[in-house]
C-alpha cells in the first residue's frame, strides 16, 4: 500500500479546541489513518487564545514569520508545533493576534460578519503558503465545513498552476451542512482571489452572496459526509439547506462515511446500579435502582430536538422514570429546563458540560434521548451503546444508520419517524414499558447494545479507500 501524504484542516481539533464532533472527527481519524493505513498526516488549525500551550507542549517553529497582502493590509502569521497526544502526528496551529489568539473561545459571539469569514480565508491562504514552507506536499487536502471550504477554491484558481499542488486532490468533508459560511461578496477581494475565476454560478456565487461551500462542492475532487444516510438526506429539500438543488449535481463525488468512536475496556452492566446510585444521589432524585433512568446530554439547540421537549415536558413529568439533561445552548432552552427541573420531581438538568460527569451519566443511564430534527451523524448514541444506555431517536441521519429499531431481534434501541412531540412521547413510553415488563427483550437491547461496534478502524479504511480513488481521478 503506498504512503500518502495527507493534509487536514480544521477550525477545531480535540483536544485542543472543540465545540462540537468536528474535533473530534479530526482529533481522532488522523491517529487511525497513521497507524493503520499508511498515511502520513500533518492537521492544521488556528492556534486560539482558549489553547493551553504549555499544557499541550505547543512550540513556535523557528523562521516561521509568514507575511501576506490581504485586503490591502500586510497580516502576519507565526505557525506553532504540537503532537496530537500519545501519537506520532504533527499539529501546526497558525497563530495570528489580529484573529485567533485575541479570542479565549473558539467562536466568539457578536463579531461582524465578514470579520469572521476574514479570520478563516486567512487561514485557508496560510495553510497553503505554510505547506509550501514545510515542504509538505500532500497528496490530499482533507478539508472540514465551511471554515476551510477555500481550500478546494484555492487550489483550483490561485494555485491552479503552481507544480507543488500539482498533483494535489482535495476532498471536502460536509460535517454540517446548515453552516455554509454565506457572506458579501467584498470577501473575494480580501481572499486575493479572481472574480471571473470564482464567482459565478459553478462555484461561490449563490443568490447574489459568496457562498464558500458551494464552491466547495463544484471545486473539489471528493465530497464526503459522515454518514451514509445524510448523503442522501441532503440531497432533498427538508435537509439540503439550499444547496440540494448543487448537490444532485455533483452525485458522482458524493460518499457518506460514518464516524467511529473509542472502544476500550468493555463496560459491564453489573456496574450500572452503583453508578445509578450515586447519580440519583447528586441530582436529588430517589435512589431506586429498578426506576428507569433517561438521560439527554447534547447541545441545547433547535437542531438537537429541544423544542419537542419543551412541548412534551408536562407528559415526561407524568412519566415512571427520571430524566437527566446535561448541556448548554440557547438561553431559551437553558430557562426551560432550568424551569422544568425546579417543577418536577422526576426531572433534572444541569446547565453545564463536564466531561467527567457526561461519562458518568452515560453510565448511568438505562435510555439515552436524542430527537434530533437532522443528524448528520451523531457519536453521543455510539457512546449510549458501549455504556449499555438503549438510545431512542429519531431516525435521521447517521442515528438511522447506527440504531437498529425495536422490536427486532438485533435491536440496540428505539427510533421513531415524524418530528413531533407526541412521536417522541409515545417511543419514549415504549421503552419505558419494555424495561419494565419484558425483561428478556431488555437484555437482548443490552446486548446488542455492548455488542454494537462503530470503529475508527472501520472509518479508516473506507477513508484510505475514497484517497485512492481520488487520486485516480
Amino acid at each position: 500500500m503506498k504512503k500518502l501524504k495527507v493534509l487536514f484542516a480544521s477550525a477545531e481539533v480535540a483536544p485542543f479546541s472543540k465545540v462540537g464532533g468536528l474535533a473530534d472527527v479530526v482529533g481522532e481519524l488522523p491517529q487511525y489513518l497513521e497507524k493503520g493505513e499508511n498515511c502520513e498526516i500533518a492537521i492544521f488549525t488556528p492556534l486560539y487564545g482558549s489553547i493551553d500551550q504549555e499544557r499541550w507542549g505547543i512550540k513556535e517553529l523557528e523562521n516561521s514569520e509568514l507575511r501576506m497582502n490581504m485586503g490591502h493590509t500586510q497580516h502576519i502569521f507565526k505557525l506553532k508545533i504540537g503532537k496530537l497526544p500519545n501519537t506520532n502526528i504533527n499539529v501546526f496551529f497558525v497563530d495570528n493576534p489580529k484573529y485567533f489568539s485575541c479570542f479565549d473561545v473558539v467562536y466568539p459571539q457578536w463579531v461582524d460578519e465578514m470579520y469572521e469569514q476574514q479570520r478563516y480565508v486567512s487561514f485557508s491562504l496560510a495553510i497553503m503558503e505554510y505547506a509550501k514552507l514545510l515542504n509538505f506536499k500532500p497528496d490530499i487536502i482533507h478539508a472540514n465545513d465551511w471554515h476551510t471550504a477555500m481550500l478546494p477554491v484555492y487550489l483550483k484558481s490561485n494555485y491552479k498552476y503552481d507544480d507543488f499542488y500539482k498533483n494535489t486532490k482535495c476532498v471536502f468533508s460536509i460535517h454540517n451542512l446548515a453552516y455554509q459560511g454565506a457572506c458579501d461578496n467584498a470577501i473575494i477581494d480580501f481572499a486575493n482571489m479572481r472574480w471571473d475565476n470564482v464567482y459565478h454560478e459553478n462555484c461561490l456565487e449563490h443568490y447574489g452572496k459568496v457562498n464558500w461551500v458551494k464552491g466547495a462542492i463544484y471545486t473539489c475532487d471528493k465530497i464526503l459526509t459522515v454518514s451514509p444516510r445524510y448523503a442522501h438526506e441532503i440531497l432533498g429539500g427538508d435537509f439540503g439547506e439550499g444547496m440540494d438543488y448543487t448537490l444532485r449535481g455533483q452525485t458522482h463525488k458524493l460518499e457518506g462515511i460514518l464516524n467511529g468512536t473509542h472502544y476500550n475496556k468493555k463496560f459491564n452492566p453489573k456496574d450500572k446500579p452503583k453508578i445509578k446510585e450515586h447519580i440519583q444521589e447528586m441530582f436529588g432524585l430517589p435512589k431506586n435502582p429498578d426506576r428507569p433512568l433517561v438521560a439527554m446530554i447534547s447541545r441545547l439547540v433547535y437542531q438537537k430536538g429541544l423544542e419537542l421537549i419543551d412541548f412534551a415536558k408536562f407528559d415526561l413529568m407524568g412519566m415512571p422514570a427520571d430524566f437527566i439533561f446535561l448541556g448548554t445552548g440557547e438561553f431559551g432552552f437553558e430557562r426551560m429546563l432550568i424551569w422544568t427541573s425546579n417543577n418536577s420531581s422526576n426531572i433534572r438538568s444541569w446547565v453545564d458540560f463536564k466531561q467527567d460527569l457526561s461519562e458518568e451519566v452515560y453510565k448511568a443511564s438505562d435510555i439515552f434521548l436524542m430527537p434530533s430534527l437532522f443528524e448528520p451523524c451523531g457519536i453521543s448514541q455510539m457512546i449510549a451503546l458501549k455504556y449499555a444506555s438503549i438510545p431512542v431517536v429519531r431516525a435521521v441521519g447517521g442515528l438511522d444508520d447506527t440504531i437498529i429499531a425495536y422490536p427486532n431481534e438485533h435491536a440496540n434501541g428505539f427510533k421513531f419517524l415524524c418530528y413531533d412531540a407526541s412521536s417522541m412521547v409515545d417511543e419514549l413510553k415504549n421503552a419505558v414499558w419494555t424495561y419494565y415488563d419484558r425483561k428478556d427483550d431488555w437484555n437482548m437491547l443490552i446486548k446488542n447494545a455492548i455488542d454494537s461496534k462503530y470503529t475508527w478502524e472501520f472509518s479508516a479504511k473506507e477513508y484510505r479507500k475514497v484517497y485512492d480513488e481520488t487520486l485516480q481521478c
